[in-house]
């Protein structure tokens, strides 16, 4: 037994040592990033909204159970990770105590013994269902549809063979203590106590060196799989519970965070481009938090299945995205860690070339990230949603976009007419201020303009945006809604010519710059005209007013109009009466549906509507498919691959709609454009429309003329 213990304890504290080594070096790599102090746990942070977390999403597994089948396998596995260290303190309390040790209280309990078996056998047929799946999707077999496209699938082979491993020596050891009579469960322990029954007839001697090998055993797979893993992309088992605990709240979508330089926002009066940080130009820029996302990541590539600009044959891939960023952070650590000048004189070639490298830039500079991969982003936040480790891919694209924009003035040239017209003229167009009115003309009501402050007795200020005044297309969302709200009986005023753009379309380009400019303009009108409560048609607006503009000073109620207006429909202010027999399906806007939940109320207006036939399109709701406008890339030429509205509306032609609706002014002009073209080439009929949810709800209430009755089925 001396040389069990012996072995044992040699074996432990030599794998805790090269384990804790590689600890403390991902640790002081981390830690040489910028600080992140709104990630610290703080009552302002909200403690129970990072306890919810914890238990939704790692113990509930609820991302990954979204995916049925590797969801379900993998949520087992996570659970006999937890519950099977109750088998490691028994086998380090056989070893340092008794053969015969048992947990104090619960150790007998053959309930104890019956979960500890039956979440093994359960975590048994999840690595069944892995291999499968990792066969399927073999390296011979990976295609660009692929999820594992691009992962390094040799790695997860080694690492679900250590799990069989372990399970295999726990029956082992378990089983021989058994037969030997030094198991403590007498029952439960089901396949224990049945390997033990196999080993019948042998001595008890024979027993007793065969429970002490399987114990070494038992423990020494653990040992080996802890330097695996620690030193491998599993590094998640140990970093997804506190990669999730310090996300964003709710997640890391909704609002673009502010430029920070050393944990402070960035004061573009009194900043330095030489001392402070504006975005992300090499690797170290980056905070802790954003090196905890590159250490966690599993390269499941659930994010790349959902990216469009991935599906559309673009080169942006959020799970290589993120490698690419973990693996040069590895390769320019020695670097980084240096303590001194002289010592980074001293290392490796190949660590100076490293760092070296430029963090963006193309072929012909090596740079760690293409620019192609940059622009390609439309911050959709499908990677977001899916991730189920919480990775924040849009925070550290958009802070990479600062550096390129702000710094080295880099950025696609097509979009600098729009920085240019929103400085002069206050709209992504250019247009003079005083068409933002032009639509009231063409109403038979009157709409209060704001003056200077709020007309008495209104309720909402109607942002109306720029592509809701200066767009045609969404000019007839703008006068459907306004006529909704004056038959509702809503007292709501528009600002006009005072109104400006809310600079989301220089945010997510990164010209932070230029967006600060006109929200703070903004914010003075708004604050100075009393605004409380504003209604938006446009999702982007809805995002910005609401979850950005509170960085500034500007705290608002802020609804989007399909909120409003199934708030009033549910109230009876609101009452379609005339049928629109025609098949509809709606298209999810990113930025009202992923970036703000708003899921139900679209839907729930088209519910209401008699004669309305609604067909999702398979991909829907949190699954839902980009129109390719987002991240500003309306303002950028698609010049990759297939145009991702194009991929669309082929997702929603395949639904036979009469109609597609959506809720978006974007949206609705990204899918118009794809409907003309389909149109055009003979593969979508003529009659089909898009329009937003209000222009149907209109047309019921005021009884206009519909399209023929769909065909009864």
């Amino acid at each position: 037994m001396w040389l069990v213990l012996l072995i044992g304890l040699a074996g432990t504290a030599l794998a805790l040592a090269v384990a804790g080594r590689r600890v403390l070096f991902l640790y002081k790599l981390a830690m040489s990033g910028q600080p992140a102090p709104d990630r610290v746990l703080t009552v302002k942070r909200d403690p129970k909204g990072d306890v919810e977390a914890e238990v939704v999403e790692v113990l509930g597994q609820k991302k990954l159970l979204k995916w049925t089948v590797a969801g379900l396998a993998h949520f087992f596995v996570m659970w006999a990770f937890i519950l099977l260290a109750s088998v490691y303190l028994e086998a380090y309390g056989a070893l340092l105590a008794d053969m015969k040790f048992h947990i104090p209280v619960i150790g007998t309990w053959p309930v104890v013994g019956f979960i500890q078996d039956f979440i093994a056998v359960m975590c048994l047929l999840g690595l069944i269902t892995f291999a499968i799946i990792r066969i399927t999707n073999s390296p011979a077999k990976l295609d660009r549809k692929s999820r594992f496209k691009g992962s390094h699938t040799g790695g997860a082979w080694v690492i679900l063979v250590m799990i069989f491993n372990v399970l295999w020596t726990m029956f082992f050891f378990r089983g021989a203590a058994s037969a030997s009579g030094n198991l403590p469960y007498k029952s439960g322990a089901f396949v224990s106590i049945g390997v033990g029954k196999l080993m019948d007839g042998l001595s008890h001697s024979t027993l007793e060196i065969l429970e002490k090998v399987g114990l070494l055993l038992h423990i020494g797979v653990m040992l080996v799989f802890l330097v695996i893993v620690v030193n491998s992309k599993h590094l998640h088992i140990f970093l997804a519970p506190v990669n999730v605990l310090f996300k964003r709240r709710p997640d890391g979508l909704g609002a673009a965070q502010p430029m920070m330089s050393d944990g402070k926002p960035l004061d573009f009066e009194e900043a330095d481009p030489d001392t402070d940080v504006f975005g992300r130009g090499k690797i170290e820029d980056f905070t802790w938090k954003g090196f905890l996302d590159f250490a966690t990541c599993t390269e499941c590539g659930r994010c790349q299945s959902q990216c469009p600009a991935w599906n559309t044959g673009k080169p942006l891939s959020p799970k290589m995205l993120i490698l690419d960023l973990r693996d040069h952070a590895f390769a320019k650590a020695p670097y980084i860690l240096a303590g001194s000048d002289e010592a980074r004189e001293k290392l490796p070639d190949a660590v100076k070339a490293e760092a070296e490298r430029p963090l963006v830039g193309g072929a012909d500079v090596n740079g760690v990230i293409d620019p192609d991969v940059l622009w390609s982003c439309t911050n959709c936040g499908a990677c977001v949603e899916q991730c189920p480790v919480d990775i924040e891919h849009i925070d550290h694209i958009l802070d990479m976009r600062r550096f390129q924009v702000m710094i080295e003035s880099s950025f696609p040239s097509e979009a600098g007419v729009m920085l240019k017209n929103l400085e002069n003229k206050g709209n992504p167009w250019g247009m003079s201020e005083m068409k933002r009115l032009e639509w009231i003309e063409e109403l038979d009501f009157e709409v209060p303009v704001v003056e200077d402050t709020m007309p008495e007795d209104t309720e909402y200020l109607f942002w109306v945006g720029c592509a809701g005044a200066l767009e045609d297309r969404a000019k007839k969302t703008t006068k459907a809604v306004a006529e909704l709200l004056h038959i509702a009986g809503v007292k709501y005023a528009v600002l006009g010519p005072a109104e400006a753009c809310t600079g989301d379309p220089a945010r997510r380009l990164g010209m932070e710059f230029v967006f600060q400019m006109l929200a703070q303009q903004n914010v003075e009108t708004l604050n100075e005209a009393g605004v409380k409560k504003i209604v938006a048609t446009c999702p982007h607006c809805f995002n910005t007013l609401a979850n950005e503009y509170p960085q500034l000073g500007g705290t608002y109620e802020v609804v989007h109009h399909s909120q409003l207006l199934a708030k009033l429909v549910d109230e009876g202010k609101l009452i379609p009466v005339m049928p629109i027999n025609e098949n509809i399906t709606y298209h999810d806007p990113c930025f009202l549906g992923r970036h703000n939940k708003v899921y139900k109320q679209p839907r729930d207006i088209m519910a209401k509507v008699p004669g309305v036939k609604t067909q999702e399109m398979h991909r829907h709701k949190d699954r839902g498919f980009c129109c390719g406008a987002g991240g500003a890339r309306m303002w950028m030429e698609e010049r990759i691959g297939k145009r991702i509205n194009t991929e669309r509306v082929e997702e929603a032609l395949e639904t036979n709609p009469d109609t597609v609706s959506t809720a978006c002014p974007f949206c609705l002009v990204m899918l118009g454009d794809a409907i003309n073209e389909k149109k055009n080439s003979g593969e979508a009929k003529e009659s089909l429309e898009v329009v937003d949810i209000s222009q149907l709800l209109i047309k019921s209430i005021k009884g206009e003329a519909t399209k023929e009755p769909v065909a009864a089925e």
